[in-house]
């Protein structure tokens, strides 16, 4: 049996667009009211994470910073804590260095050379910025477009790897089209995302599946291939919850590298010992102290197993004690968000 060969680029992009006219997805909060901004932004939060979890914060963080005018002129304190629980801050980061760029500027970039100048702008996000804002024809590689690629042409090897994405980047190039570039850069997002999944894919609903290379071959699973394994090391820590006698809890703002960078979170030690010396440099005194069992959170390079170290203190007041309200307006990692909420019965 003849195995038939795939359709030339064209072919390819026409019946992707065919499919996505009746499929596509058409009402997402960032294809309403569309601008450069708008879709700069949604191209930001959608690295990495699910559309679900992006649509709440995408919504809020909009009403807050309607314009990039806005998002520039805000204190970054603001900007992560709208962002607070969506994880890999530094997107935040580069997101409200990138306005002030962008503003100084004094328009927004509408070019690949102009737009790889911003913070955490890459070549595949600026392509789907130039498609979708500007309706400039440009390839995109995120780990949708990876996952069809590799599926429909078959293509061995980790994505990651310099060669495999060079191979991919060029056939993204061949089949993405002059006209209509804007609805097949969603197009093909779509398509990974809703039909071309990473587990059980619906091929057979897939307007592609009659010339895919790994479903006409039943290796469908085989493809993208999965980096290879390594195993995560783990990080031990404690974190202290310090209350003062006015219910107030002690936060600190981390370095803006690193871990949940510019965040506030609770103060880190080594040891219970560490604790002790930690406070009498700082003048506190505890009166009361209860080590709590210990919790995971999982980077993407490590696990951070960490032990809550609850501290009754006497300490006089400053900028670090927050109060209930406070701690909650303040931009928090996520797992000190839910820490603090798990306490507030019983400690706080």
């Amino acid at each position: 049996m003849t195995q038939k060969k795939p359709p030339l680029p064209f072919h390819f992009s026409d019946a992707l667009l065919t499919w996505f006219d009746t499929h596509g997805r058409k009402n997402l909060p960032w294809q309403q009211d569309k601008s450069p901004y708008r879709v700069w932004l949604s191209e930001i939060m959608l690295q990495q994470t699910q559309v679900a979890t992006v649509i709440p914060y995408f919504l809020a963080f909009t009403k807050r910073f309607s314009t990039v005018e806005e998002l520039a002129a805000a204190p970054l304190d603001d900007v992560l804590q709208r962002w607070a629980g969506l994880g890999y801050y530094a997107r935040a980061r580069n997101l409200h260095k990138a306005a002030k760029m962008i503003v100084e500027r004094g328009k927004f970039p509408d070019t690949l050379p102009d737009l790889l100048e911003l913070s955490g702008i890459g070549k595949s996000t600026a392509g789907a910025i130039l498609s979708i804002a500007f309706q400039k024809s440009q390839p995109i590689l995120d780990g949708n477009v990876k996952r069809v690629l590799t599926r429909f042409y078959a293509i061995s090897g980790w994505t990651g790897s310099r060669e495999i994405e060079t191979k991919l980047w060029q056939l993204s190039e061949e089949i993405t089209p002059i006209e209509r570039c804007d609805d097949y850069t969603q197009a093909i997002m779509d398509l990974g995302a809703t039909l071309c999944t990473r587990s059980n894919p619906r091929c057979f609903d897939c307007p592609m599946s009659t010339a895919c290379e790994a479903f006409l071959t039943k290796t469908v699973s085989h493809y993208p291939e999965k980096k290879p394994t390594k195993k995560l090391p783990t990080k031990q820590t404690i974190f202290l919850v310090i209350k003062n006698q006015q219910q107030q809890i002690w936060l600190e703002q981390r370095p803006l590298k690193g871990i949940w960078g510019g965040l506030w979170s609770l103060p880190e030690v080594e040891t219970i010992e560490d604790a002790q010396h930690w406070c009498n440099e700082r003048g506190v005194t505890i009166e009361h102290q209860q080590l709590l069992l210990s919790q995971r959170h999982t980077f993407s390079h490590y696990h951070l197993d960490y032990t809550p170290l609850c501290l009754d203190v006497v300490a006089v007041e400053n900028d670090h004690f927050h109060s209930h309200e406070q701690w909650q307006n303040r931009g928090l990692p996520a797992p000190i968000q839910t820490l603090l909420t798990q306490l507030t019965e019983d400690f706080l």
